[in-house]
């Protein structure tokens, strides 16, 4: 290209742009400048063309680029006038290895500003760290094998399978009741992997509207659908790459979702709502359910081909029923844990426990610990009394002996023995104050502790 055609090229290009741009021959003699760089050294074209770019600008390095052809990329260089730049000062080299001249561009052409830009950035990386951080803490399983409480043999094969399950990445499905403490496994899970340092992100398939499904697992984008969140929002799955999702209550996901979660399943990624970016996974997923998933297949209501990718291996929770020997210890934790956070302590005594552990729990051990808070609200001394229990509980444990081995008199005379004993040690042996709480005659009282021989039996 002649010079003048080159020129011309140039003003037609680079003049326009407001960055400061200059082309220099093989010599180091400025044959192009353009307007934004004219101004920032605040001289005339006429001042600068056709010389050599150390006569300009005496402080330029640029005679050193094209001796030694080594391109120099976001340098600080400080020009004469004082300003300071970050600067490109690139060799041009022809196909036979030929230098043929040089290219310069400021890239910033206010150092001050530009520092300021960059102190900003930085904050706002910290910022962002620090949200990360706290998203991150957020997003951690909170439970291990510790603070799951049982020392029946059922609990003891539960907990030895969880460390087995953690030494791989396969897919989970844990089965039980309600109130058996799935989650918990679930967590414990998680912390004894090789993936503990990272998220996990817990969902509950059922407590979300069906509607909002898909953007809560998969995330969405700015206005990807009426009532978004303004610059989008990254889904569950997103945010426990590298770690767990827990989803809980799988068996009540709708059939339509099933199908999405089939897909990112099978190919490991997802695409948000209004969004053709694909987001790569690396996710281990542990599900929950109290429902039978396989008589769901054969009713239709659940996917045969999810089934079988969710329940790759498995963990069966035993209800509280068939591990009766751990609700003592539960309960013991449950009562610990009320005088932490109230401050008022209180007592178990055998009467209590013994119902409690013949009660079948057909809430499991979300419905004990509801119970036993209750109880110890309602305790009038330190020690919890027959009296503090719910009737439901008293009416049911009644039923439950009486299927055992006894006639229903006899069940109805040990329970109100066992009322009188626990009335008289809450009463400190006062018959008269006892009697006034069971609402009946204190000649009935005397007679009652005669018959059941209870005077004797507490010496």
């Amino acid at each position: 290209m002649k010079t003048k055609e080159f020129n011309f090229f140039c003003k037609n290009l680079f003049d326009k742009l407001p960055v400061p741009v200059d082309f220099l021959d093989k010599d180091g003699r400025i044959v192009y400048i353009n307007r934004c760089f004219l101004e920032f050294l605040g001289l005339n074209e006429e001042d600068v063309l056709g010389r050599v770019v150390t006569e300009v600008e005496p402080t330029s390095k640029f005679l050193e680029t094209l001796k030694y052809r080594q391109a120099e990329v976001a340098k600080r260089h400080v020009f004469s006038n004082g300003k300071e730049a970050i600067v490109h000062r690139i060799p041009i080299i022809d196909e036979k290895d030929n230098l043929i001249g040089g290219f310069g561009m400021l890239l910033f052409d206010d150092y001050e500003k530009l520092k300021q830009v960059t102190e900003q950035i930085e904050k706002i990386h910290k910022e962002l760290n620090l949200y990360k951080n706290e998203i991150a803490k957020m997003n951690r399983a909170k439970y291990s094998l510790a603070d799951i409480i049982g020392e029946s043999k059922p609990m003891k094969q539960a907990k030895s399978k969880v460390k087995k399950l953690a030494r791989v990445n396969s897919n989970i499905l844990i089965i039980g009741e309600s109130g058996v403490g799935k989650e918990l496994f679930a967590h414990a899970i998680h912390n004894e992997s090789e993936r503990n340092e990272f998220p996990f992100v817990s969902i509950n398939c059922s407590a979300i509207p069906e509607n909002l499904l898909e953007a809560e697992f998969f995330g969405y984008e700015d206005g990807a659908f009426t009532g978004a969140r303004k610059g989008g929002n990254i889904g569950k799955f997103e945010l426990a790459n590298g770690g767990t999702i827990f989803l809980d209550e799988i068996g009540d996901m709708p059939l339509y979702m099933q199908a999405k979660l089939l897909r990112v399943l099978q190919e490991k990624e997802v695409v948000r709502i209004g969004s053709n970016k694909v987001v790569k996974l690396d996710v281990r997923v542990i599900c929950a359910t109290h429902k039978n998933l396989e008589q769901l297949v054969n009713e239709g209501k659940f996917r045969e081909d999810l089934y079988y990718r969710l329940n790759v291996l498995s963990l069966d929770i035993p209800p509280l029923r068939q591990r009766r020997e751990d609700i003592p210890l539960l309960v013991q934790s449950f009562v610990e844990k009320f005088y932490k956070e109230t401050g008022l302590y209180r007592e178990i005594p055998e009467e209590v426990m013994n119902i409690l552990c013949n009660y079948d729990w057909p809430g499991n051990i979300r419905e004990l610990k509801n119970i036993v808070e209750r109880i110890c609200v309602n305790a009038d001394d330190t020690e919890v009394t027959v009296n503090d229990l719910p009737a439901a509980i008293l009416n049911k444990t009644f039923r439950i002996e009486h299927k055992k081995n006894q006639g229903l008199k006899e069940i109805m005379e040990n329970i109100e023995k066992e009322i009188i004993i626990s009335t008289l040690k809450e009463c400190n042996n006062n018959k008269s104050l006892a009697a006034s709480k069971l609402n009946i005659p204190r000649a009935s009282l005397y007679r009652k502790i005669e018959e059941y021989n209870i005077e004797s039996e507490n010496k």
